[in-house]
């Protein structure tokens, strides 16, 4: 009966790969304290490869139009657009232009979202959102290049070459489901959203793309965001439930160990 008993516990499962030890358990190095924590990566990749190449099948039934013409719908979106045009909804859409765009997108937004996080001990936060706004980047120009898709007609703004995908939009939504993942809260998801919805009806309207640009910029940024995600998810996971005071305050553990 003793060895039976003895015996028992090697009976049961492995746990789960993605199971792993609670934040506050691994601080503590108390067993008791550890709490099993489930990082589902498996449905958010398989979905996020799946609209990647949604993304990429657009972009090759681009390339089989000649010139990479427009669809239907956007030729009906962009005559609504321009039938509707008005100095009320101009002056926004330019906001949304310089925000989205230029040094300030590239330069000024990461370079402070990273030193922010850095500064609130989110190291790998910091790590996460420097990849996926340089891979995001890199990916659009590269379909920008490839695809070669002209700019509709009447555009109230300049911009560099190829229509297809759109990088405002694109990045719009990358820092969306970053900035989702790391804080997790649905108040931040909510402004994401509206930010990237903002950004897309924006860039339609001052003529600088096509509705399917925009819609592919939206789902390539945010696709890629989680292909991104999935290596530092537990990381990510664990660094939520860690300290987060601004770096010139001692750490918990620090404080702990007088």
């Amino acid at each position: 009966m003793a060895e039976q008993e003895a015996d028992a516990p090697h009976s049961h499962e492995e746990p789960h790969p993605t199971v792993r030890e609670d934040a506050h358990a691994l601080a503590t190095g108390k067993p008791e304290d550890v709490v099993p924590v489930v990082v589902a990566r498996r449905w958010p990749v398989v979905s996020a490869i799946v609209a990647v190449l949604l993304v990429l099948l657009l972009g090759g039934l681009l390339l089989l139009r000649q010139g990479a013409a427009p669809f239907e719908i956007d030729t009906e979106w962009m005559d609504e657009i321009i039938a509707h045009r008005s100095p009320v909804w101009e002056a926004p859409s330019l906001v949304m232009n310089t925000l989205g765009g230029g040094w300030i997108a590239i330069i000024l937004v990461p370079v402070l979202a990273i030193a922010a996080l850095l500064v609130f001990r989110r190291r790998w936060a910091a790590l996460y959102l420097a990849l996926a706004l340089a891979v995001s980047a890199g990916v659009v120009q590269i379909l920008k290049n490839v695809v070669g898709r002209t700019r509709p007609p009447d555009m109230l703004v300049t911009s560099d070459y190829g229509s297809f995908p759109s990088g405002h939009t694109a990045n719009a939504a990358t820092l969306t489901v970053v900035f989702g993942l790391v804080f997790w809260r649905l108040w931040v998801w909510l402004a994401g959203v509206a930010y990237t919805i903002l950004m897309l009806l924006s860039r339609t309207y001052l003529g600088a793309h096509w509705l399917t640009d925009t819609l592919g910029g939206m789902v390539l940024g945010a696709g890629l965001a989680i292909l991104i995600w999935a290596p530092f998810a537990l990381r990510l996971r664990r660094e939520r439930d860690g300290d987060h005071r601004p770096i010139w305050i001692r750490s918990r553990e620090t404080t702990g160990s007088h």
